[in-house]
Order: structure tokens, then C-alpha cells, then sequence
């Protein structure tokens, strides 16, 4: 098993379980105690866990949000091959809606620059990049710009997103499970997202496998709330067809 591997297990394992612990999982790993320790220390880093005597937990389990930085770089060949299917359920020309994420934002990246698109987004650094190409004509949603997600939130923007409809809508979300749907750690980002789902004719969701199963503090939609759900190889195909039986249809790229 390659590292990488590894530490998705192990991410995988302590979301599932709350907890995992440094001497079970080097036994059950077949490894030392002290690669496992090394591989907790990269997850740390990576902002997917937190050390603790013996082992670790999920960041979730203790309110954290990683900052954008951190989550762009994980599993980064995941989310460029999410990207890349989403661009199917890009129209030729019309109206379209980016969440921030750091999936969206890679979205962002490869748009096509000979479609003539309207784009609103509420993420700082997608209105930026997005703004200088000239067949895209750009609408920030505008608002406090919180931080650690560079994403804006609040009145301004829950305004601008009940005045306006588009064509497709292209979601983020920090947590996904069946019974629970799709949440996020912060109610602010929540309502925003809430309102994305309301202004979009479809809406398409952009996340990879880790965000199964886990559950954050604010709610925002339904999974029936989405008409396809866009993940990478590592969604385990009993779930998404678990996902598929509450309304959305799966692509796993």
C-alpha cells in the first residue's frame, strides 16, 4: 500500500469510527508505529486531523473548518478529474452559478473561453481569475468575505442570490451522507449555499469521496435537492447507489 493510500484510509477510518488509534492501525496496516505517526503528522498538516494521545480524530469531531489552502491540497488528481466531468454540464451560453470550494475552483480554471457565459460567484479568488476573460461577463456576489474560505456570506449576499435564476448552479459542500444531506461547519455559508440551490434551474454537486459520511453543524439541502452528484473513483459504488435512491444522479470520474 502506497502512503497516499494509507492516510486515506486512515482520514476514512477516523471519520467513520470518531477516533483511530496509532497501534491498532499500524496492526492492522502491517506497518511500524512510527509510520503511522508519520502519517498522522502529514495529516495533520493536511488539516484532516487532529493528534491526540495515541492516535487522532477528525477535525469535524472538534468544530474545525480547514482553511481553502489546505483543503486545495488534498487530493488534488480527484478533484482535477471531477472538474473535468463537470464541464459537461457546462451550457455553450447562458447563466451559470460557482460555490466556493476548491473543487469549483478548479472548475473556474478550465471553463472554456470561447462560450459566452454569465457567471455569478461569491468566491474572491473565482471572480478574479474569471473577470479578465473576455467572453465571460462576471457577477460578484458580494458580502462580508469570511477568511477562511475567502467566500462571501451574510445579508448582501442572500440579496443578490434571491433576485437572480441560472441555468446551472455548480455546489460545494463540506459533508455529504444520506441520511443527513449536505452540510457545512459555518450557518452563514450554509444559508448561502441554500439560496444557490434555490436560484439554480439545476444543480449539479461538485465533491470528492471523503466528504461522505461526514456530518457538519448547519444543513443546507436535501440530497433530492440535487440533480447530479459528480465524485471520483472513491466513492464506494454501494453508496452512491444509496445516494442515487434519493434523487441524484452519480458520476463517478
Amino acid at each position: 500500500m502506497y502512503a497516499e493510500e494509507r492516510q486515506q484510509h486512515i482520514v476514512d477510518r477516523a471519520r467513520r469510527e470518531g477516533r483511530v488509534d496509532v497501534a491498532e492501525l499500524a496492526a492492522e496496516l502491517t506497518v511500524t508505529g512510527e509510520t503511522i505517526r508519520r502519517d498522522l503528522s502529514v495529516l495533520e498538516r493536511h488539516g484532516l486531523l487532529r493528534r491526540v494521545h495515541g492516535g487522532a480524530i477528525p477535525v469535524e469531531r472538534l468544530g474545525f473548518e480547514p482553511a481553502l489552502a489546505t483543503r486545495d491540497a488534498v487530493l488534488g488528481a480527484e478533484k482535477d478529474r471531477i472538474a473535468k466531468a463537470a464541464l459537461a454540464e457546462v451550457p455553450e451560453e447562458g447563466s451559470i452559478l460557482l460555490d466556493a470550494g476548491s473543487t469549483t475552483a478548479r472548475l473556474a480554471e478550465i471553463l472554456p473561453v470561447d462560450r459566452q457565459l454569465t457567471i455569478l460567484t461569491n468566491a474572491l479568488p473565482t471572480a478574479l481569475s474569471l473577470a479578465t476573460r473576455a467572453n465571460f461577463t462576471v457577477l460578484f456576489v458580494g458580502g462580508r468575505v469570511r477568511s477562511r474560505t475567502l467566500a462571501c456570506v451574510d445579508p448582501w449576499a442572500l440579496e443578490i442570490l434571491a433576485q437572480s435564476y441560472v441555468d446551472v448552479a455548480f455546489i460545494a459542500t463540506n459533508g455529504l451522507s444520506v441520511r443527513r444531506g449536505l452540510t457545512t461547519p459555518d450557518q452563514a455559508e450554509a444559508a448561502v449555499k441554500k439560496a444557490m440551490v434555490t436560484a439554480a434551474r439545476r444543480r449539479v454537486l461538485l465533491a470528492d469521496h471523503t466528504k461522505l459520511s461526514s456530518d457538519h453543524l448547519a444543513r443546507f439541502a436535501e440530497l433530492s435537492d440535487i440533480d447530479l452528484f459528480i465524485s471520483d473513483t472513491g466513492l464506494d459504488p454501494q453508496v452512491a447507489a444509496e445516494i442515487e435512491s434519493q434523487g441524484p444522479r452519480v458520476v463517478r470520474a
